[in-house]
């Protein structure tokens, strides 16, 4: 019974060691990330993502690199201008390691090493500018850093993917010097834009204007000979008319009847108008043969006939006038 037991005991043992040997063996690589293992203290293999055993008490893990690309922030540094500005400056570099054997045995540290080598590349790109231009030309430093820190980190199995600057600091002397600076182009630039406005809005209303006078006068001309061709045609009408009448008189007055029409038409007009003479004035000149209307009739006549018969001498016709008389 005492040998069972002894027995079952070192039975436990032996699992409880075979478990923790094989805990201790077993490796679960994670996704996107690489273990680098050496045996007896030699480099062995690079283990990728995935399950792997290694041989006790000869293989270790020694170091694992994350294959994910990385962000490093660099520490605000002093950097002096070309024009001897003192400005602060930081930024933020992004890493990714391509070769995780390299990145283990190329340099104790990548990380530092990107640190420090971003900041003297800064420090060198900022003293070849002068201080307005390092706001204009970011993208221009941060290539440049880029390209010195990745020259040397090809030999650490890493790739440097950009860098950027985050913030600059000048002096607070030279910022409230910018700030006067500015305002004063900021308010330049208002008064160009005002007087530039101005300018355009005077020659707006002039051209206005002219564009009105321009049509006020076309307006005038058109009113204008549209009322002179209204004249003239009014004229042109009244003249074809009285020549119409005149022309119908005169052809009445040559038929049948139509002299005999014409002096009883005078003495009717004659007797109207004297009427009314004698009603709107209080005193009047009589003449002295009012009561022998043939006499008016037969002037009448004769100016009728004369009319009729233009080609009768104007001595016949007084006596022919006579006669009627």
């Amino acid at each position: 019974m005492p040998f069972i037991d002894g027995s079952l005991i070192i039975l436990l043992l032996i699992a409880a060691l075979v478990i923790i040997l094989f805990v201790k063996t077993a490796v679960v690589v994670p996704q996107k990330s690489e273990f680098v293992i050496e045996r007896l203290g030699k480099y062995s293999r690079t283990l990728g993502a995935g399950f792997h055993i290694l041989i006790p008490f000869l293989d270790r893990v020694a170091y694992k690199r994350s294959l994910k690309e990385e962000v490093l922030d660099i520490p605000s540094q002093i950097c002096i201008t070309r024009d001897n500005v003192s400005v602060e400056i930081d930024g933020v570099i992004y890493l990714q390691v391509q070769d995780s054997k390299m990145s283990a045995y190329g340099i104790t540290d990548y990380y530092r090493a990107a640190s420090q080598l971003a900041q003297t590349s800064l420090r060198s790109a900022i003293g070849k500018i002068e201080l307005d231009k390092t706001f204009e030309e970011r993208e221009a430093i941060n290539q440049e850093v880029v390209h010195a820190v990745d020259e040397a980190a090809q030999n650490w199995g890493v790739k440097v993917l950009r860098y950027e600057i985050k913030d600059i600091t000048p002096p607070q002397s030279v910022m409230a010097a910018m700030e006067s600076l500015m305002k004063a182009d900021r308010e330049k630039r208002a008064e160009i834009a005002r007087s530039e406005g101005e300018r355009q809005s005077q020659i707006n209303r002039a051209e206005g204007h002219r564009q009105q006078e321009i049509l006020f006068s076309e307006g005038e001309k058109t009113k204008r000979i549209n009322e002179a061709e209204g004249r003239a045609r009014e004229i042109e009408l009244v003249a074809t008319a009285t020549a119409e009448g005149l022309r119908q008189v005169a052809q009445t007055l040559s038929g049948p009847g139509g002299l005999e029409a014409a002096n009883l038409r005078v003495a009717e007009h004659y007797l109207a108008e004297f009427g009314k003479l004698a009603k709107t004035n209080n005193s009047m000149i009589i003449p002295s043969n009012l009561a022998d209307i043939s006499g008016v009739v037969a002037t009448a006549t004769a100016v009728l006939d004369q009319v009729r018969t233009p080609g009768k001498p104007a001595a016949q016709q007084d006596r022919k006038a006579q006669t009627a008389d």
